[in-house]
């Protein structure tokens, strides 16, 4: 059985991503305020949102050459020192072009941390990386939590939401310390086993993980972004306490990576995942029928706890699939994340113009059974690899 490891690196490693997760989840519910101070439309004020999924782009193409150049502990630390340098300039920046940038830069920063995270808890972690990465993801979803919570006290104390975001900066420096204190460096170049190629083609079990995971991102994005509309129109919520109620994805996420760490141990990666899916639909289903706001929100917890696991078991998987090339494999995940998160709101936008919110929520039954099939279709491809590629640790996540 693999054993998790929860040494000084494996601890730092969770902290940095957390520092990412505060940010993030803390920005999302600062573009309506600064829509109100801008005073722009709500389809202006959107473009935030895609300025992260432009970064997310622009970051695969750069995180692997950067890495291979300075390695992943300095690509990482690029990232926060990045990160704390967009706070600066959210506090300077006013009209609209320069916050939607400095939404960009966030998100190509924020990129280097997850992807650098990623890919050196796949290494050290070996066999156990699926557990790493759902407790480090359980640390970020934890700070999400958190995150709008301190925004919404910050603006309610009438201190506005910068000062509330700036304490991402006083999470660096924490994490700065600790990392000081404890003197444990991320390796500065990736580890190479002598048995696994560093360059040339990846196998095909690594391209189906991508298009698993634009499956997976889009399920994500649309509850992160429609759920409160159904929430309002097929529940009966009012604004306020549907937006409070969309904090249950978030508290399902936490505690579902937060037990994933422990049964990933024991299941096997596939297997998990496809349970993941099966809860995810359990969890639509009573969101989806729920005109009670008591079981539309249980609706919602339960599609937390399923989708918790999704992106650090296709992540590990993917990495998995590419031996001896973890940065590399790494930078490419960007792309499909950037596309579930880019398309998949825009398709289900324009069925809810055509049907309404509720009816066009049906396309998640559709992305669910996708990601079912490609699930399969991997499982069945790692089990045959072809000869010479070296599929061992992925095969025994498998069975």
């Amino acid at each position: 059985m693999p054993r998790l490891v929860h040494d000084r690196l494996t601890l730092l490693l969770y902290a940095q991503l957390g520092v990412w997760g505060f940010f993030l989840y803390g920005f999302g519910p600062v573009v309506p305020l600064l829509r109100d101070e801008q005073g722009v439309s709500a389809a202006l004020a959107s473009l935030h949102g895609t300025g992260l999924a432009v970064g997310v782009l622009i970051a695969g193409f750069v995180f692997s050459p950067l890495s291979r150049r300075i390695g992943r502990g300095p690509t990482i630390w690029t990232g926060l020192v990045g990160v704390a340098l967009v706070i600066g300039v959210l506090w300077l920046a006013r009209p609209l072009p320069l916050t939607i940038g400095a939404a960009v830069l966030a998100s190509i920063f924020g990129s280097f941390i997850v992807n650098g995270v990623n890919a050196a808890l796949s290494d050290h972690q070996g066999a156990a990386a699926p557990a790493a990465l759902s407790e480090a993801n359980a640390a970020a979803a934890f700070t999400g939590v958190v995150s709008p919570l301190v925004v919404g006290a910050f603006v309610a104390a009438g201190l506005g939401w910068r000062p509330a975001l700036s304490l991402v900066v006083l999470l660096i420096l924490g994490v700065l310390l600790l990392t000081a204190f404890w003197r444990v460096p991320i390796p500065v170049r990736p580890s190479v086993t002598s048995s696994a190629p560093v360059a040339g083609r990846l196998p095909r079990p690594y391209w189906i993980t991508l298009i698993l995971l634009a499956a997976t991102s889009s399920i994500e994005v649309c509850f992160s972004l429609w759920a409160v509309d159904v929430l309002r129109t097929h529940a009966g919520m009012s604004s306020g306490p549907a937006a409070a109620g969309f904090a249950a994805v978030l508290a399902g996420m936490f505690a579902g990576r937060l037990a994933a760490g422990r049964i990933a141990l024991h299941v096997p990666t596939i297997r998990l995942l496809l349970l993941s899916l099966g809860v995810t639909l359990a969890g639509f289903a009573l969101f989806w029928v729920g005109t009670a706001p008591w079981l539309a929100v249980f609706g919602l917890f339960v599609v937390g706890l399923g989708i918790a696991v999704q992106y650090p078991l296709v992540i590990s998987l993917a990495l998995a699939a590419a031996p001896g090339q973890a940065d590399r494999a790494a930078g490419l995940t960007s792309y499909p994340v950037a596309l579930g998160f880019g398309v998949a709101p825009v398709l289900l936008g324009a069925l809810a113009d055509r049907s309404g919110t509720h009816e066009a929520f049906l396309v998640l039954p559709a992305f669910i059974a996708a990601a079912v099939v490609l699930t399969v279709w991997l499982a069945r491809s790692l089990a045959l690899p072809k000869v010479g590629e070296p599929h061992t640790e992925i095969v025994e996540q498998v069975a």
